[in-house]
């Protein structure tokens, strides 16, 4: 396939079923506006990014929240948005790719949102990209169904609010070029959603709503803001039409939660709690600090650590005050058909979400249709005849930039399980995640982009540092290489042919083992593995 628009933008990929529809000239048109408007201070942001955790790791600058923005913090007068249709009530959201059986099942699965992902729950192929879109565009207009087993679903009465998640600011739509540079992933998910479906979700009562990720500052926000009121002009929808949740899943952007809610406050919705990116991006800023931030097994840095539950407290407390909604954390069990795993797995699911509940947080996320009823109990509890929890305002808490830094109050071990652990699962997602699956079921779990790269993040953390497990035995990269193979054995024995392990391996090799710590692993394996041919 290829186009070109005032001979400037160029798309090359492979074709597609109704991708044509999709891939309009006037929508096309309208993602080259929005990258054209904004490609710069996109650039400019990320490189303002890698200075500011430079100088964090070197110590010349000490995280803690911003001098020059006391004034927002301490104003108790600015408010968001009030709550957008379809969004007054989020006490179950149910996550997923927008594959077209994820498509219907989630709209029916009693949720009362479902978080579109275009993100880590998506494999950025080209046929996942669009087709995505495509299959938005159906449910939007209720033309979408799937047979299985013989069966053909549709999708119900009382469908969930539709919430798409664009990707996110550090990646590019390699398939989409303007004077030969690509376009900006997050602009093209964007642009191609709102520019089909706005117009129609508000006339159906609802409206354009998205998940903004891994945003690491308020100037990152505003950006966002500016996208949002650019592209409202562009359509001719009043201001505040787009309402934006966003992900509080770095450790910069929780310093920075009521200056963010600030920047979005006429079309904010929320935020997130977003733990395996949160602890990703923990290790990313402080990996190579020394022990003092050296977490232990992924396992034990639960949710109720001390500094996990520091900025959980925080975010619900800093929602509650805006009048905003705060969303709980993952439960990412996949139901078994084991009845013991299930009853024990459940049980946990279900204290989870009662500690969220109880906390304040007005909903909660879960991975799969069979979690929602325990959630919806949960709240319901809590709840009553409630839409949410705005009223309860956590006046109790106090956080500080000590507590949010306090890794060492996790505790905890480092143990060659944990390890062993962090190698496969790594291994098992890449493998999957280059075979063109985003949200891949390991160990009973649906795991996405974020569970790859805390675990190969732990393991270069520990190797940098020297981490000694449990049993005394350092962590070496002679010992991890070995480890490596046997995993890999392990895991080849288990999937058969037609895996992708050996890039996995060499992936992992890159991203995990080597002296510097890339930002993502995403990056560089959708350059090199998921990017077509024809693009160059």
């Amino acid at each position: 396939m290829a186009d070109t628009l005032d001979h400037r933008l160029q798309v090359a990929g492979p074709a597609g079923d109704r991708f044509d529809e999709i891939l309009t000239p006037a929508a096309l048109e309208f993602v080259a506006k929005l990258d054209n408007a904004f490609a710069g201070r996109r650039r400019d942001l990320l490189d303002a990014r890698r200075r500011r955790r430079e100088r964090i790791a070197s110590g010349e600058e000490k995280l803690d929240f911003l001098p020059e923005t006391r004034a927002i913090r301490n104003d108790t007068s600015w408010q968001v948005a009030p709550p957008a249709p379809g969004l007054e009530d989020r006490r179950v959201e149910i996550t997923g790719p927008t594959d077209r059986k994820m498509t219907v099942n989630a709209l029916n699965s009693g949720a009362k949102v479902w978080l579109a992902d275009f993100e880590d729950a998506t494999s950025p192929t080209w046929q996942n990209v669009v087709g995505g879109q495509l299959n938005l565009y159906d449910a939007i207009r209720r033309d979408i169904d799937f047979t299985d087993k013989g069966k053909r679903y549709t999708i119900g009465d009382d469908p969930a609010t539709i919430v798409a998640r664009p990707r996110g600011w550090h990646l590019v739509e390699k398939h989409v070029r303007i004077d030969g540079r690509p376009v900006s992933a997050s602009l093209f998910d964007f642009g191609l959603y709102f520019f089909h479906n706005a117009r129609r979700l508000v006339a159906k009562g609802s409206g354009p709503y998205f998940y903004l990720p891994k945003l690491e500052s308020h100037h990152e926000a505003r950006l966002w803001n500016d996208v949002f009121r650019f592209a409202q002009r562009e359509l001719g929808l009043p201001r505040g039409t787009i309402r934006a949740t966003v992900l509080i899943e770095t450790i910069t952007a929780a310093f920075e939660m009521d200056e963010i809610l600030y920047e979005l406050r006429e079309h904010a919705a929320g935020l997130n709690a977003g733990r395996w990116d949160y602890i990703f991006s923990l290790i990313k800023t402080f990996g190579a600090a020394g022990s003092d931030f050296v977490l232990p097994d992924r396992a034990d840095v639960t949710m109720t650590v001390p500094f996990m539950r520091a900025y959980t407290e925080l975010l619900v407390q800093t929602c509650h005050k805006r009048g905003a909604h705060a969303i709980g954390g993952m439960a990412a069990f996949i139901p078994s058909k084991d009845p013991e795993v299930n009853a024990t797995a459940l049980e946990k699911v279900r204290q989870d979400k009662e500690r969220e509940a109880g906390d304040g947080f007005d909903g909660s996320w879960v991975a799969h249709p069979g979690l929602v009823p325990v959630c919806r109990e949960v709240f319901d509890e809590v709840l009553g005849g409630w839409p949410n929890q705005l009223g309860k305002l956590r006046e109790d808490v106090v956080v500080t930039a000590e507590d949010l830094l306090d890794v060492a109050s996790a505790g905890g071990e480092v143990t060659e399980q944990g390890l062993r652990n962090n190698i496969n699962v790594a291994l098992r997602y890449i493998d999957a995640w280059l075979r063109g699956t985003g949200a891949a079921a390991i160990f009973n779990l649906m795991e996405d982009a974020a569970t790859a790269e805390i675990a190969r993040c732990q393991v270069w953390q520990w190797l940098r540092n020297g981490t000694k497990l449990a049993d005394g035995t350092a962590v070496t990269r002679e010992l991890v290489t070995g480890w490596l193979d046997e995993e890999l054995a392990s895991i080849r024995a288990d999937l058969g042919d037609g895996t992708r392990l050996s890039d996995a391996r060499e992936i992992f090799v890159e991203t995990a083992l080597g002296e510097k710590l890339p930002s993502f692993l995403t990056t560089g394996a959708y350059a090199r593995y998921l990017t077509s041919a024809t693009v160059g």
